[in-house]
């Protein structure tokens, strides 16, 4: 359903579990630069109001999924640990060329955000069905299904503001791209990397 190129290994999930701390923290954080990514489509394009709308809908959504995150560090015990680079990001907004036309930076912009929420999905689902912690393990299963949707939903938007021949092309590219990071990441305890 995802159209990744490239499954995450499942042993992923037991870094994961010697370090549930560090996950909680780093997931959190991709909540908040979701909600990020959504206020910033906001300012950049405000002429696409159906967009806008949607974004504005997902920036809640974000900081309600942000706050879930954040409690369920508080109630074992932790604190909201600092924020670190995401490898996964960095090396995947290496893939577009920097300009272009309006349009095309806003397809990329879309694209990136589509793919960044199917790998989350894709890890959330491998936490629900492996984690030993099946508190967690149902809790990742009900985020799980956000992700989906916000995946869909970026998808459907660059195919309706680009060229949807063009579109498809390159999120096939970006598909293929995505495959060759992800072969350097899975070994650590963070959503993407």
């Amino acid at each position: 359903m995802l159209g990744l190129k490239l499954p995450t290994d499942p042993r992923w999930v037991n870094i994961v579990e010697k370090n549930i701390e560090e996950i909680l923290t780093d997931h959190a954080f991709c909540e908040q630069k979701a909600t990020s990514t959504a206020i910033s489509l906001i300012v950049s394009f405000p002429e696409y109001t159906e967009l806008v709308q949607e974004m504005t809908a997902l920036v809640k959504e974000e900081m309600s999924h942000f706050k879930m995150v954040h409690d369920k560090i508080i109630e074992r015990g932790w604190t909201l640990g600092r924020d670190r680079k995401d490898e996964y990001v960095i090396q995947l907004l290496k893939f577009f060329p920097k300009g272009g036309s309006r349009t095309d930076q806003l397809v990329h912009r879309l694209l990136y955000a589509a793919l960044i929420e199917a790998r989350s999905c894709e890890r959330f689902r491998l936490l629900s069905e492996e984690l030993k912690d099946k508190e967690l393990a149902e809790f990742y299963r009900r985020l799980m299904v956000s992700e989906a949707n916000h995946y869909t939903m970026f998808l459907g938007y660059a195919r309706k503001y680009g060229n949807r021949e063009e579109v498809d092309k390159k999120w096939q590219d970006l598909l293929d791209y995505e495959a060759k990071i992800m072969k350097d990441l899975g070994t650590k305890e963070t959503i993407h990397g």
